[in-house]
């Protein structure tokens, strides 16, 4: 399968100087959100293929206005081309927004959806990513510990994140931990 992943930041690349070989048998567009809603809307109706996404802390416009033809799958498991997808939204609380959680809010959301993962998570799309693999040091880019537990837990062969942008000192796009193969989606990234 191959995976486009966008997350955080527009890319003028894809908007305004789109070029259908270099996406060329993309199966499935997966947001970790920060990303307007016409942009996801734009994009999917350029690839033509399914897009998941889960929110970021600066889309609580997404909650009024969702983006047209893209499914939202935070707290969800969705099964797709042979792959079960878990979604968790949001990051750490640093100004008290909608879309930010404590660690305990995270790890009650996780115990809420346990019944949802028992049959196993292929792929972990989140917005903020897990404590120690690919986060920040402040107290809004800092990961969740509960998504260290998750993939303890679940083995998911690939977690998709955002939030943790390139240029804010953690340059590494991938990384894995254990069995997990976990990419940072900044901007855009395709997965094979």
């Amino acid at each position: 399968m191959r995976i486009l992943a966008i997350s955080d930041t527009e890319s003028i690349f894809i908007r305004d100087h789109f070029n259908p070989d270099i996406f060329k048998g993309v199966d499935l567009i997966l947001s970790a959100g920060d990303l307007k809603a016409d942009y996801l809307s734009c994009i999917v109706t350029l690839i033509n293929v399914p897009l998941l996404y889960v929110h970021g802390n600066h889309d609580a416009r997404l909650l009024q206005e969702p983006p047209e033809g893209c499914i939202c799958i935070d707290d969800k498991v969705i099964e797709y081309g042979g792959l079960r997808i878990a979604g968790l939204g949001g990051c750490m609380t640093y100004s008290g927004g909608p879309l930010q959680f404590t660690e305990q809010q995270m790890k009650r959301r996780i115990i809420k959806n346990t019944l949802k993962y028992r049959k196993g998570i292929d792929l972990l799309l989140t917005h903020s990513p897990a404590y120690k693999l690919g986060d920040g040091q402040d107290r809004a880019h800092v990961g969740y510990k509960c998504f260290v537990d998750l993939l303890d837990k679940h083995s998911p062969r690939l977690m998709i994140h955002g939030h943790q942008h390139l240029c804010y000192g953690n340059p590494n796009r991938e990384i894995n931990y254990k069995k997990t193969r976990i990419i940072n989606a900044y901007e855009y990234v395709i997965i094979e």
